[in-house]
């Protein structure tokens, strides 16, 4: 009894005094895509406000390489899947020995160690980013009951939840945000270097996408835009198309481009290790998702200076105002993105103005540190949610 007293108590001097918390990130992922740059994001920014974060991820990933060169703190943990037992009871242990205030969950293999991990620190944390309906059966349990608190990045992911059977009084809309330091409208010399890696020329009008090169990424649609724009603008002032990152679909995109006589515009790059790579030599940023909860890419894009089109879908819906911040068309559509490839290369004082506005949105709505600022307020209402008074404590542990 008097054990569980004095964790109430500490929780409340943790509250009251908004002292540091200790924390633990759970990502056990392999790649560095858009989530793992939100957990490093994340992490570097509750370290810059003063609390203990740690990560609890893969070895083998690239999220445990960046945060060890950042002086982070990382615990391996490697997760097989969904039913990784062993995996469990590795995090349990882990938290035994840490003490921890909280633990946060940030991909779907992460939130199954959930139930692992009740009871051993003061408040569980979970992340979720797809805007697809999750599970059923398991949902209401893990989103309800195993954990104290849930982010959703979107409206749609939040929707998605609900319809699953989660409360909506245990969600949270926390965006996605972004180093608006870093990702900023390129220089010219900056900009020339990002065309030159590439081999594009100066005058050429280059559209980009970043994203893995999956079918809910729809980049067939952006390659088939570029085709019918093209077709469109004969042999002469040709759109070129850079498209960086990496998937099972690279070959069967690389054809695609083959048999529509626009191989010779189309540049799949892979991996870059920093968006800028691309982002600094673009005219245009393409987003043609099929499916999407937020979109970190987007949101880079966007943070520098870019006008974009995304299609109209997910929480794509959240960050742009058409007309405005962006351009959005239909799912599916090459043709309306590439009607609106070709009215924009046409139109650089409308291109500038929706860049310019796209950069403002960012930096006052979805920033790194707004982002961190929400988590924070999200645990400390973890924490606090199930702290009960001190009659209720010795009652429960009476009991």
């Amino acid at each position: 009894m008097d054990a569980a007293i004095k964790i109430d108590q500490a929780s409340r001097d943790t509250l009251s005094s908004g002292a540091p918390l200790r924390i633990l990130g759970v990502d056990p992922e392999l790649r560095f895509a858009g989530g793992e740059t939100q957990v490093f994001g994340l992490t570097m920014g509750l370290v810059r406000a003063g609390h203990q974060a740690e990560l609890a991820c893969d070895p083998r990933g690239r999220l445990w390489e960046r945060a060890r060169l950042e002086g982070i703190e990382c615990h391996p943990l490697s997760i097989r899947n969904a039913l990784d037992f062993a995996a469990g009871l590795r995090l349990r242990n882990l938290l035994t020995r840490g003490r921890y205030d909280i633990v946060h969950f940030h991909t779907s293999r992460a939130h199954s160690m959930a139930p692992f991990a009740r009871g051993h620190a003061r408040a569980l944390i979970v992340t979720r980013r797809m805007d697809y309906r999750p599970n059923r059966l398991f949902a209401p349990y893990l989103y309800n009951r195993a954990v104290d608190g849930v982010a959703a990045i979107s409206n749609k992911v939040a929707e998605a939840l609900s319809e699953a059977g989660v409360a909506r009084d245990r969600l949270r809309i926390i965006p996605s945000g972004v180093d608006c330091e870093h990702f900023r409208p390129a220089n010219s010399s900056e900009r020339e270097a990002a065309r030159s890696r590439i081999g594009i020329a100066r005058e050429d009008f280059l559209v980009g996408s970043v994203g893995m090169l999956e079918e809910r990424k729809g980049h067939r649609y952006l390659i088939e835009a570029i085709a019918i724009a093209n077709r469109a603008r004969g042999a002469t002032s040709r759109i070129k198309c850079a498209i960086a990152g990496d998937g099972s679909l690279r070959k069967e995109l690389a054809g695609f481009a083959r048999e529509r006589g626009i191989a010779g515009d189309i540049f799949l790059i892979g991996m870059i290790g920093d968006a800028r790579e691309l982002l600094d030599g673009l005219d245009l940023f393409v987003f043609p998702s099929l499916s999407e909860g937020l979109g970190v890419a987007l949101l880079e894009a966007m943070a520098c200076g870019l006008p974009i089109i995304a299609t109209r879908v997910g929480g794509i819906v959240d960050i742009v105002e058409d007309g405005e911040s962006g351009v959005l068309v239909p799912t599916r559509d090459s043709k309306a993105i590439g009607a609106a490839m070709a009215k924009l290369s046409n139109e650089h004082t409308v291109c500038a103005r929706i860049g310019a506005i796209a950069r403002t949105r960012i930096v006052e709505h979805y920033s790194m540190d707004a982002m961190t600022n929400s988590t924070i307020g999200l645990y400390r209402a973890g924490l606090a949610k199930f702290v009960p008074n001190q009659g209720e404590a010795k009652s429960r542990c009476g009991a």
